[in-house]
């Protein structure tokens, strides 16, 4: 069995807790929970299988101190990584309404980063159910990956989870 890894940021919010409520869906594969804050080069390499947790805005958006943590950080790290041989998987936060001409844009910023540098990208989703009127997440009719709206449908993130779990269970 491949060894999976759930990198997640920003810590202590509403990422953090999908993360979490993910691995517990998965316990079966027994991911290691990685904050990108503490993540490295080294950590990446150690894993066949990666999901990557995000959100579009978050606390390091609006408040200048938190400008060099989380995915600030960790986003050279992935841009120059070669992904080649991994799986990845990508669920991202977003707001449907207060951000619906950039919903869960920085998932798509961050699959199309990991599928240039030589990953297979699973867990491609319908956009179907999903009201939005853009997102950098959606190519070829599909978003490129689950996206989960905490903030007004935290109501359909469970049964989201579910049906994403039963996916990347195949393709992962």
């Amino acid at each position: 069995m491949s060894k999976l890894a759930i990198f997640f940021g920003p810590e202590n919010g509403a990422v953090h807790r999908v993360a979490k409520s993910l691995a517990s869906k998965m316990e079966s594969q027994s991911p290691e929970l990685i904050h990108v804050n503490d993540a490295s080069v080294e950590d990446l390499a150690r894993f066949d299988s990666i999901i990557f947790g995000i959100s579009t805005i978050g606390r390091d958006t609006w408040d200048q101190k938190f400008g060099n943590v989380d995915w600030a950080k960790f986003m050279p790290t992935v841009s120059s990584f070669d992904f080649t041989g991994k799986k990845v998987a990508i669920f991202g936060l977003g707001d449907h309404i207060t951000y619906a001409y950039h919903f869960v844009n920085s998932m798509g910023i961050l699959a199309k980063t990991v599928i240039k540098n030589g990953a297979t990208l699973v867990g491609k989703v319908n956009p179907e159910g999903y009201t939005f009127q853009d997102s950098e997440a959606l190519e070829g009719g599909l978003f490129l990956g689950l996206p989960i709206d905490e903030d007004f449908e935290d109501e359909l993130t469970d049964s989201r989870l579910d049906g994403w779990v039963a996916q990347l269970s195949k393709e992962l």
